[in-house]
């Protein structure tokens, strides 16, 4: 069962995201003095109440009503607003206090008025308590006497909660399922993530243009797939370190990068109509250092395919992408729904690969194997390289400790060696395996 919704809605600028924030209690939504910086609907799992009683929702926080979007995507923002309504059960309708209410805070209440949907009108920025401030005039909105808060200093914020869980009674409380798998969908800016991500959960989740740069925070959505939970994380595109403009695409670039560090296996979008380019190698970089899963995923494959063979592509990857000569390579169209659920399959595929663990009489048998295949060369200045046994110390990655008797005597030439030799012998040949050597005590 889905979680029931509180959407945050309001003008632009009155402290939405710093809300959500606030009330997740860390930092999802981007969080900027200009207007216009969110756009997707991003949410996040808030548990209220306690013990037996606890309510489980999900946060939604919503892009500025009203608002003109410097790229042209202002239609798309609202739609986005419009889905968050539809289906919450629950609307936290934020306005600044300190500028009272403004005509485009009427536009929000005559929206609201229409939903008929349970509506907490919460007067932001109240951020001294013994601030004078008229707060009388925004009951004219039509929601009852306003809570005063300020979600940057913490004011009032446990009294919004109870409101809250006291507007959720009448629901039975409803744990949330933890996700089987997250898939962090990562690339550089206009590869068609977001396109992939909507193509599969069916509905336009979130804002798809041919502006690069349309999506600015990490979005999770999470969906259902043959019988398994899934959550698909949704982030900036990446781009050149020197070429990042401002504090926002900052935070964007910064919040991708957290993404892969905190999901399973990732999906690398690769625009199969333009060439490589050193922002695709860098992001490899990234993910071979935190030893992710990863599923090449060349998108656009509708405007390549007429030039060019998945032979080719495949060719073309290995010696581009050489670390990641095991990762499968997906061809898709997300625009037209081609292969896009078949990669989320080699996604899974890769996922419970990084969980699989050998016993070690298997290991050694393996290594026993792999040595008498190729030893270890011996320099000078080291002792004679020898591998006394192995075992598999842990799971995602997969990591094998080998104890010798003198890690100096192993050169990184016959480290890569071992890991390709075990990759062809154990069940996770798809996945990143870490290898490590320890001096027998």
């Amino acid at each position: 069962m889905a979680l029931p919704i509180v959407a945050i809605v309001g003008r632009p600028n009155v402290g939405k995201s710093s809300l959500l924030n606030r009330l997740a209690g860390r930092r999802i939504s981007i969080v900027a003095p200009r207007p216009g910086v969110t756009r997707d609907r991003v949410s996040t799992t808030l548990a209220l109440g306690e013990g037996d009683d606890t309510h489980y929702v999900e946060l939604v926080d919503t892009g500025g009503m009203g608002i003109e979007d410097v790229d042209s995507l202002t239609e798309n923002v609202e739609r986005q607003i419009r889905y968050g309504l539809s289906a919450a059960s629950v609307v936290l309708f934020v306005v600044d206090a300190r500028e009272g209410v403004t005509p485009l805070d009427r536009h929000v209440a005559e929206q609201l008025r229409q939903e008929d949907k349970p509506v907490l009108l919460l007067a932001n920025k109240m951020d001294q308590a013994d601030v004078a401030s008229e707060l009388g005039e925004l009951t004219r909105l039509g929601f009852g006497e306003p809570l005063a808060i300020s979600a940057t200093h913490n004011r009032n914020i446990d009294e919004l909660l109870d409101r809250l869980t006291d507007a959720l009674r009448h629901l039975p409380p409803e744990a949330p399922s933890e996700p089987v798998m997250k898939l962090a969908v990562v690339g550089k800016r206009n590869a068609g993530k977001s396109t992939f991500i909507n193509a599969l959960a069916g509905e336009d989740r979130l804002i798809v243009s041919e502006t690069p740069g349309t999506t600015r925070d990490s979005v999770d959505v999470e969906l259902e797939f043959q019988g398994r939970r899934l959550m698909l994380i949704d982030t900036a595109g990446v781009k050149r370190k020197k070429k990042i403009a401002d504090d926002v695409e900052f935070y964007s670039q910064h919040r991708a990068l957290r993404s892969i560090r905190r999901a399973d296996v990732a999906a690398l979008m690769i625009d199969a109509s333009v060439p490589v380019s050193q922002t695709d190698k860098n992001l490899v970089g990234v993910l071979i250092d935190e030893y992710k899963p990863v599923v090449i995923v060349v998108n656009k494959w509708d405007l390549a395919r007429d030039v060019t063979t998945g032979e080719e592509f495949a060719d073309y990857f290995e010696k581009t992408f050489p670390a990641l000569s095991y990762a499968p390579i997906s061809l898709t169209a997300a625009s037209e729904g081609l292969n896009v659920r078949q990669t989320v399959v080699l996604a899974e595929q890769l996922f419970d690969q990084a969980r699989r663990r050998v016993t070690t009489g298997k290991l050694n048998e393996i290594l026993r194997g792999i040595l008498q295949q190729r030893g270890p060369s011996h320099k000078g200045g080291t002792k004679p390289p020898k591998i006394y046994y192995a075992s598999q110390v842990a799971t995602e990655p997969p990591t094998i400790v080998c104890f010798v008797n003198d890690t100096r005597s192993f050169d990184t030439g016959y480290q890569r060696f071992l890991v390709n030799r075990f990759r062809e012998h154990l069940p996770f040949p798809e996945v990143p395996i870490r290898l490590f050597l320890r001096r027998r005590e």
